[in-house]
């Protein structure tokens, strides 16, 4: 066999090429220039291998305190900017924020599990913004006072599932954050924590949360994987069974509330307004499914989250637990559940719910990163399109210069702050800001001003007619309590924890159970659903005159 002679030519071109190909593929995970410094990048993966399994915020934080309040890293072919002070945050976040609203490309946590409708991943686009305008007239802070008869209304069953059940505390402030959405949402109340609807919306979540954190989502940071076959990819295989599972639930809570309005019964939701919005805009189910069902999932899990904070905040500083009973005390008393209208002079109470939001927050790296739409520069820096913009609310919440021991749980950090959470957000001096865990700009939590209520009244009522104390073990030791383990995910919370839930008297007892069995008795005239303008109306006057 005579062997083929390679022309000189044509060897150089191929040597060149793989060379040229070695070359590109090594580029991959790389600085860029004129990008924010950052710890150094290896070959392909950047700094993925620097990341570790548990607890990705602490090694964030430690980089903000290496390389101050911008740096960057590279997760595979991604690049992402770390925000780490006000100042950056106020910059570019909110007042470049029609550049900075969007989201990176995550292709497990929106393209494979939610089929691109969930709303927190959308990209900044025509359908965020339409998905945006409606839950903002839901939402919004004039709106958020209207929800204060059903906020009340969950709370009396809460306490009174305490009272029943004190060691499902977990379970209790689940179920009220819950319940408090669906009626919004859809117009029916979650009943219990075990009903199967409610704890598929968290099971069901929680997996979602853990497959999309930033360590995890290897198929986001290297593309060329998302070619493999599902039977040798495991994550592209459970994100598509999840999706399906999440698109069955949300379009079953959707035409649960179809098929009321085809029986005549309306009760006044979310959903009933999407649906005229559907009508004139011919949007699909599944987009509705998408945008109503994690409006709920969001709005529940994130609340329920801080509650929990709150609990290991008491169990841990008894003494900021005795100085808002005593100030619960002094201005409400024995004789009354408390109400909207103590908050003005309940002062310390608002700082431990400000603290509670920055002490152990929900979304502890800003939930999901925005991205930029266009090129831009800082400060000397070019940030590609696409370039995703990371706020570090671990390291923004945790600055000792704003927060002197910051892991201290101190409520009087705030006794002179008397800005609501919007108005914080959005004022001019980033350094006043109370916290960060809400988000910046446009992509700001929506429900942040009915989060807010939520856990005025949820804490100002549980301190009002309970105690939390450490639980002890065989020997009569207590139970240490973390303060810095959290659950991993997008949206954490504290690990489960062993705690004591105690009544405080018995005169208390008698009043939340009173409480409570009148709500039911008012309940009772609206079996078609509770969220109606006449129910708000008949909750104030049956309120005003409630004798407990």
């Amino acid at each position: 066999m005579v062997p083929i002679a390679i022309p000189p030519w044509l060897a150089f071109v191929g040597i060149a090429g793989l060379t040229f190909l070695i070359y590109q593929i090594f580029q991959v995970g790389r600085r860029p220039k004129n990008m924010p410094p950052g710890p150094p990048t290896l070959p392909i993966v950047g700094n993925l291998h620097q990341l570790p399994s548990m607890n990705v915020h602490v090694k964030f934080k430690e980089w903000a305190d290496e390389y101050g309040e911008i740096y960057s890293v590279m997760l595979g072919n991604q690049r992402m900017v770390v925000l780490n002070s006000p100042r950056v945050v106020k910059d570019l976040i909110d007042q470049r924020s029609n550049n900075y609203s969007s989201r990176p490309e995550i292709y497990v946590g929106q393209t494979l599990i939610s089929g691109g409708y969930r709303l927190v991943l959308m990209q900044y686009d025509e359908g965020w913004r339409l998905a945006r305008k409606m839950t903002h007239n839901l939402l919004n802070i004039k709106t958020a006072v209207d929800y204060i008869p059903y906020q009340e209304l969950e709370l009396r069953q809460m306490l009174a599932d305490m009272i029943k059940e004190p060691n499902k505390y977990h379970d209790h402030v689940r179920r009220y954050s819950t319940s408090l959405v669906t009626s919004m949402t859809f117009g029916w109340r979650s009943l219990a924590f075990n009903d199967t609807d409610v704890k598929q919306i968290y099971e069901g979540f929680e997996e979602f949360a853990v497959a999309s954190q930033v360590s995890a989502s290897i198929l986001d940071y290297f593309p060329i994987l998302r070619n493999l076959p599902d039977f040798i990819n495991p994550s592209k295989k459970k994100g598509k069974q999840l999706h399906k599972e999440e698109i069955a639930l949300y379009k079953s809570y959707m035409l649960k509330v179809k098929d009321r309005i085809t029986k005549g019964i309306a009760s006044k939701n979310f959903c009933e307004d999407m649906f005229k919005s559907q009508e004139k805009m011919g949007f699909s189910d599944d987009w509705a499914s998408y945008v109503s069902g994690t409006l709920l999932e969001a709005g529940s899990d994130t609340t329920a989250s801080i509650f929990l904070s709150f609990a290991v905040a008491m169990i841990n500083f008894p003494e900021v637990h005795k100085k808002a009973q005593e100030e619960i005390d002094r201005v409400i008393g024995p004789n009354k559940l408390p109400t909207m209208a103590d908050e003005p002079n309940l002062q310390y109470i608002r700082g431990v719910v400000k603290e509670s939001l920055r002490f152990l927050p929900s979304s502890i790296l800003g939930i999901v990163p925005h991205a930029t739409t266009n090129e831009d520069t800082y400060n000397g820096y070019t940030f590609p399109a696409k370039t995703g913009m990371m706020i570090n609310g671990w390291a923004l919440n945790n600055d000792p210069e704003r927060y002197p021991n910051p892991r201290n749980f101190d409520p009087d950090r705030y006794k002179n702050d008397f800005m609501r959470a919007q108005e914080s957000a959005s004022q001019n001096d980033p350094y006043k800001r109370d916290h960060f865990t809400f988000g910046a700009g446009r992509r700001v939590c929506p429900g942040l001003n009915i989060a807010e209520r939520s856990l005025f009244l949820g804490i100002t009522y549980i301190l009002w007619a309970f105690t939390f104390e450490h639980n002890l073990d065989e020997n009569g030791s207590m139970i240490p309590v973390s303060t810095e383990a959290v659950t991993q995910g997008i949206v954490c919370r504290p690990i489960p924890f062993a705690y004591r839930l105690m009544e405080r008297d018995p005169e208390r007892t008698r009043r939340v159970l009173k409480a409570w069995d009148n709500a039911k008795e008012l309940l009772s005239k609206y079996p078609e659903g509770i969220r109606s303008t006449q129910y708000a109306k008949d909750w104030r006057e049956f309120t005003a005159q409630e004798k407990l």
